[in-house]
């Protein structure tokens, strides 16, 4: 077996490199496709030619391409959802993970495997560290959370970087549903007791490549399987989802989206007013603390984050283009 899988290594280090990207089409594996392509050869089926659900369709994706880097940016991501679907939730966030990490370690490939903030409960008041215990709120929590034990059960070269509030200028997120809303409606009211770091898909696609440069070339497996783990990544600071809504609203006006807005004022309410299907974590800032050490990333304040998003979503709008 210690035979079959040096000779594995070697094939893997030897061949072109190729790329299994799941999830291309999504927010961070867009932020990674254009990228991911200067390193060698991406595939990235999308979701019509793939079924996360099919084991065997699975199996046979890595099999037929023989990888060197496998990187799962796909995901069940519909919160609230998972509570009335948690066998389809438990079919994409934790079965497909684990194929995907067997069938990795099979070929030799590295594998980067994306899990969430809301793995905890949410009862710390500091940022949660890659080892601090684990208690998820959700059915969502729950079958990311099981995706990372099957993951880490199966060995190999295996990196799975936790993250949450993602968004970007495309896509659905709390972003673009917020700016929609505040085009439609005067009064918004936001939940204010719930605490985290938003994070734009970009900054977690430079941390994704940060992990892998440090895998590169001879020995990149042995090298990643020295480093393989759990890592936190995303932006610094915190703030509640009621102050990231203010700062959206304030760099709207600031990338000159201010005309395409009805809204006049914010409102803060609890968790219990918002009456979601399924409970959030109360706190769920992540230490980067590790990923900094081990590989350098940088995170970046998320207010400098969210502007820059913004002037995306600016270049974007129908209304600036006309304006100029």
């Amino acid at each position: 077996m210690a035979g079959a899988a040096r000779a594995e290594r070697s094939l893997a280090a030897s061949r072109t490199t190729r790329i299994l990207l799941l999830g291309g089409s999504g927010q961070v594996g867009s932020a990674l496709l254009s990228r991911l392509a200067e390193w060698g050869e991406v595939t990235a089926p999308r979701r019509s030619q793939l079924d996360l659900g099919s084991a065997p369709a699975l199996r046979e994706a890595v099999r037929a391409l023989q990888p060197a880097i496998v990187v799962n940016a796909a995901a069940y991501t519909a919160v609230d959802r998972a509570e009335a679907e948690p066998e389809f939730a438990l079919r994409v966030n934790a079965d497909a993970p684990a194929i995907l990490a067997e069938e990795a370690r099979r070929c030799g490939a590295i594998l980067l495997h994306y899990s969430t903030d809301y793995v905890f409960d949410g009862a710390k008041t500091t940022p949660y560290g890659e080892e601090d215990a684990t208690g998820p709120l959700n059915v969502y929590g729950r079958s990311k959370l099981l995706g990372e034990e099957r993951v880490a059960a199966a060995s190999g070269a295996w990196f799975i970087v936790r993250t949450g509030w993602v968004y970007a200028a495309r896509g659905r997120n709390f972003l673009l549903t917020l700016l929609r809303r505040g085009g439609e409606q005067e009064t918004l009211k936001v939940v204010a007791d719930q605490v985290g770091t938003p994070t734009p898909a970009a900054a977690v696609a430079e941390a994704t490549l940060d992990i892998l440069r440090a895998c590169r070339g001879p020995g990149a497996y042995e090298r990643a399987q020295s480093l393989a783990g759990i890592y936190h990544a995303g932006c610094a600071g915190q703030a509640s989802w009621f102050q990231f809504a203010r700062a959206i609203f304030s760099e709207a006006g600031s990338a000159g989206l201010g005309a395409t807005l009805k809204v006049a004022q914010v409102l803060p309410i609890t968790s219990a007013e918002y009456a979601a299907a399924a409970s959030r974590p109360r706190y769920s800032v992540l230490s980067k603390e590790k990923i900094a050490r081990t590989f350098g990333f940088q995170p970046p304040r998320w207010e400098d984050g969210l502007a820059e998003v913004m002037r995306q979503v600016a270049g974007r709008a129908p209304a600036q283009e006309a304006a100029r």
